[in-house]
């Protein structure tokens, strides 16, 4: 069975920082380009970031630049999003989605992050 499975999302001041990981199983993790995607209230669903199959491309969202990390650890089956300087703005359901070529195929089930004072 295919799984996609988010965790380190939580309440978070302003400035701060978390870092959510992505557990996959049930398929080649390796083989797949790994992306960050979130989707607040009453918006369309973002794409934050991006990493290529091997780690070697990396995109992210003007949004997030500079303050978000994207990562991934093959041998552990298992994607990251750090992210630093949180705003109110980042609050939102994240998603991390597996892609091969250019479409998308598995997607987890989301984790809330939530940026208040």
């Amino acid at each position: 069975q295919v799984q996609l499975v988010e965790s380190g999302g939580g309440l978070v001041q302003p400035g701060g920082s978390l870092r959510l990981s992505c557990a996959a199983s049930g398929f080649t993790f390796s083989s797949y380009a790994m992306r960050w995607y979130r989707q607040a209230p009453g918006k369309e669903r973002e794409l934050v970031a991006g990493i290529s199959s091997a780690g070697g491309t990396i995109n992210y969202a003007d949004s997030v630049k500079g303050r978000f990390t994207v990562s991934r650890d093959n041998a552990k089956n298992t994607a990251y999003l750090q992210m630093n300087s949180l705003k109110p703005e980042d609050t939102a359901v994240y998603y991390c989605n597996a892609v091969i070529g250019s479409r998308s195929k598995y997607w987890g089930q989301g984790t809330q992050v939530t940026v208040s004072s």
